[in-house]
Parts: structure tokens; C-alpha cells; sequence
């Protein structure tokens, strides 16, 4: 799924042009506010008018993902588009790329998409990026249960498609737990991954040019709660030089692999000997790398606009310590209260390094993103003394 309309002797596509997102949730938001601060007009193509980013956008194209119309009309529109959430169809994509410059590509997409196919790349990545995914297993059918090894369990189900958040994922110990949430799934097809003794996870945002250059982030360790994240700090407190490097080095060979160009996020896991595995790809930017808003000269969604419209790639360096903390529609809420409240920026604004990102949602619910929060400090220790005082306000437990 090649883009065979554009190459990197392209001109870039410079303000006040027309650029393109597809979904318009507060990646897309936050994309049309780097965009729009560059000069560039933003349209966004969302099935539903009333969302993040489409508060912001000069134009709302109201329409599903795989739709024709739409997606014609985005391409009129715009000289090129981008995605904000990985599970756009890739084929929309690739419609899009027969008459309009499209970063990520319809290639690159359709292999996140899938964990299988992901899981394959890596593999065929490993020779050069020197990681390899976890041990894994197709398990598509009942059969491949009675086959699965003694070395794969403990394990964690996961299916091979839409799965986000820690949502379509089981932990299993057992074959019989397996089939048990097989079943669960609706027998969809699933990858079975050995559980592995994992030191901390991180994660490693690069981009990539049309001319295929690319730079790299500030490794970033990241803590989940309940498979969302719940908070990254940068730089990671845990990550020796050695790891930074390595992942650094990995995540620059496989976006090269992929021939991809724009923001891609790679997560890896570290393990207890020191050992680093691959885990998976976000091809856009990602939660973890909201960072790079407050602490790097170029944001995340800035780089992705740079990438998209053909610009040289943005610095990259970071000019602060960072630690940023995911804000969820439940701390509007007080114990088992349903009556929602807004939560006290004002004490929260007034804490020192203390940077506020609220997502334009107006229904707050339990585990939804609701925002985001970043302090910066002259030093890590003082951006993390912040963020838990910020827990102690919001009523999270740090």
C-alpha cells in the first residue's frame, strides 16, 4: 500500500494550506492546536460533530471513517492528512493516498492494527534492532489451546485487533483460563503472550521524514493502572544509559523498517535481567510522549505536523524534567457520589512547574481522559514532589 502520488522531492506543504486528521478525539485536538499555531487550517473527518478536536478545527467533515463521501471530501480539502487513533481503517487511508499526501501510510497502520502482523514485524526487525517480542502464540481456534506449550503460561490473552486501555487483554495461568476467556472474546482471534518478569515499561517516541531521517525522544518510563497510563516521567528514574540507548536504537531501525513517516511510539519492556523486549507500536503521537508539550522544544504534535506537511523534523531536545499524570473522569467525583463536580485547578495551577490540558469533554465518566497534567522542575525530584501533591488534591492515590 504504497504512495505512488508523492515523494520525498515534494514541496512542503506550507501555511496557510489546508492540513487533514481522521478522528476527532483530544489527539486530533491537540494536533489542530500545533497546526493552527503554525498557521496551517485544519479540517477534521469524525463521525460525530460534537468532539475535542472538532471544537477547534475550521472544518468538520461529519462522516464515518469508510466513508466515501467523506473521505473525498477530506481529500479535496486538504494538500495532506494524517490519523490521530490507530484503528481508522487502513483501506480509508489508502483511498486517501491516491490523491492526497497521507502520513502514517496505509502500510504502516494496517500492521499496528494487527498483532499479529506486528508481532511478525518485529520479528523480521530483530536482526537489525537487536529486540524481539515476547514469546507468543496465535490462538485462533479451540485447537490451538490444546496446543499451547508449558513455557507460554503464565500468559496474557490479548486479541488481535482493537484492543486499547487494557481493554481485550486476560491474564491466563492456565490452558483452561485460557479457554475460559476465549470464550469470553467471542472466539475472535487472539495472541497469547508469555508473561515475563517485567522491571518497568517505557516507551519511545520517534518521527520520521519524507527524505528518512529521523530523531528520538527522551526515553520515557511509564506506570499503568488498571492497563491505562497513569503516569510517565522523563527521564525515566529507572533506565540505565545502556537501555536508553538501545531502545533509542531499536525504535530508529524499525520505524525505518516500516518506511514510515511521521510520530510513531514503540513500547518496550524491561525486564529484571536488564534484558529488553518489544512490546507494541501506536503509529501517532501517544499519551506517554504529551510530555514533550511543556518540557521539548518541539512537541509531539508539532513533529507530527512537520512530518505530514514535509517540513524539516523538529529539536527534539528536552529543556526540563517532566512528569506527567493522566487525569480520568474520576476525580470529578467524590466516593460513590454520582453528582459530578469540577476539581480544584485552582490548587492545582497554583503549585509550582504545574501545567493544565483539558481535553474539551464534557461528560466525565470513570477511566475516561478527561485531560492531562505536566510539571516541569529544575530537577526531577521537584517535578515529582509536585505531581503528588497534585494526587493529594485530586484525590488520587500517588
Amino acid at each position: 500500500m504504497s504512495n505512488p502520488k508523492f515523494s520525498p522531492i515534494l514541496p512542503a506543504a506550507t501555511p496557510p494550506a489546508w492540513l487533514g486528521v481522521m478522528g476527532g478525539g483530544q489527539l486530533g485536538r491537540m494536533f489542530a492546536q500545533a497546526a493552527q499555531a503554525m498557521g496551517y487550517q485544519v479540517a477534521v473527518l469524525e463521525p460525530a460533530s460534537d468532539c475535542p478536536a472538532g471544537q477547534l478545527a475550521q472544518r468538520v467533515v461529519e462522516a464515518a471513517y469508510s466513508d466515501v463521501a467523506g473521505l473525498d471530501a477530506l481529500a479535496a480539502q486538504c494538500l495532506a492528512v494524517t490519523t490521530e487513533f490507530e484503528n481508522v481503517p487502513a483501506d480509508s487511508l489508502f483511498r486517501l493516498a491516491q490523491s492526497v499526501f497521507v502520513a502514517p501510510n496505509a502500510h504502516g497502520v494496517s500492521v499496528a492494527q494487527d498483532r499479529i502482523a506486528e508481532k511478525r514485524f518485529f520479528v523480521d526487525c530483530s536482526a537489525k534492532s537487536g529486540v524481539l517480542p515476547a514469546p507468543h502464540k496465535v490462538i485462533a481456534t479451540v485447537q490451538d489451546i490444546d496446543d499451547i506449550g508449558d513455557d507460554l503460561l503464565p500468559g496474557i490473552l490479548k486479541t488481535v485487533r482493537m484492543g486499547y486501555d487494557g481493554k481485550g487483554q486476560y491474564r491466563v495461568r492456565t490452558r483452561d483460563d485460557v479457554r475460559t476467556a476465549f470464550e469470553e472474546m467471542g472466539q475472535v482471534a487472539c495472541l497469547l503472550e508469555k508473561m515475563l518478569p517485567l522491571a518497568y515499561e517505557v516507551s519511545v517516541l520517534t518521527a520520521r521524514g519524507v527524505d528518512g531521517q529521523s530523531v528520538v525522544y527522551p526515553i520515557a518510563e511509564n506506570v499503568h493502572r488498571d492497563g491505562i497510563l497513569f503516569s510517565t516521567t522523563v527521564p525515566g528514574p529507572n533506565v540505565s544509559g545502556e537501555s536508553a540507548a538501545r531502545a533509542q536504537q531499536a525504535a530508529q531501525v524499525i520505524v525505518a523498517e516500516l518506511g514510515y513517516v511521521g510520530v510513531l511510539c514503540i513500547e518496550f519492556f524491561v525486564l529484571t535481567d536488564g534484558s529488553l523486549v518489544v512490546n507494541e507500536m501506536a503509529p501517532r503521537p501517544h499519551n506517554s510522549g504529551h510530555y514533550t508539550m511543556d518540557a521539548c522544544v518541539t512537541s509531539q504534535f508539532a513533529q507530527q505536523v512537520r512530518a505530514m506537511a514535509r517540513l524539516p523534523l523538529g529539536d527534539v531536545r528536552q529543556h526540563s524534567p517532566a512528569v506527567m499524570l493522566n487525569i480520568l473522569g474520576d476525580v470529578w467525583f467524590d466516593g460513590d457520589s454520582d453528582t459530578a463536580r469540577e476539581p480544584a485547578w485552582d490548587r492545582i495551577l497554583a503549585l509550582p512547574g504545574a501545567n493544565l490540558h483539558l481535553y474539551g469533554k464534557n461528560d466525565p465518566r470513570q477511566g475516561r481522559k478527561m485531560g492531562h497534567l505536566t510539571f516541569i522542575a529544575a530537577s526531577l525530584p521537584e517535578a515529582q514532589a509536585q505531581l503528588h501533591a497534585a494526587c493529594l488534591i485530586l484525590g488520587i492515590t500517588p
